[in-house]
């Protein structure tokens, strides 16, 4: 995936904000709460980072093309970082990106849940 279709696919997620920071890295997030980093990494590659679910943290750990995110790992959070795939891997991208802004937005107050509409029908 390019920096473009990350930036694309992220927009067209619900209730989502875009701000560049940390080195000109692209910052998607839900309600305030980072939920995916596009950048951050020191190569030409593009790497993206996101939060994951305990389980996806484990499996995607043990993956080629994947590892814990580099800052916000080791900080103890469950974040991991797609870089240096070799194929393109973008519908298992997305699935992982979804389900971050799924975990964030869940994150927020009920009462910012409802103002953004997100999650009305869990």
């Amino acid at each position: 995936m390019t920096y473009e279709g990350f930036n694309a696919f992220c927009k067209a997620l619900p209730a989502t904000t875009y701000v560049m920071q940390w080195g000109d890295s692209h910052v998607w997030k839900v309600g305030g709460k980072v939920f995916a980093i596009g950048g951050w990494e020191k190569t030409d590659k593009p790497a993206f980072s996101f939060k994951a679910s305990e389980l996806n943290f484990h499996f995607l750990t043990d993956q080629p093309g994947y590892r814990p995110a580099p800052y916000m790992a080791a900080r103890g959070m469950k974040w991991i970082q797609q870089y240096n795939v070799s194929e393109p891997e973008d519908k298992e991208l997305q699935y992982y990106l979804q389900e971050s802004h799924k975990i964030v937005s869940k994150g927020l107050t009920k009462k910012m849940q409802k103002e953004l509409g997100l999650n009305q029908d869990d």
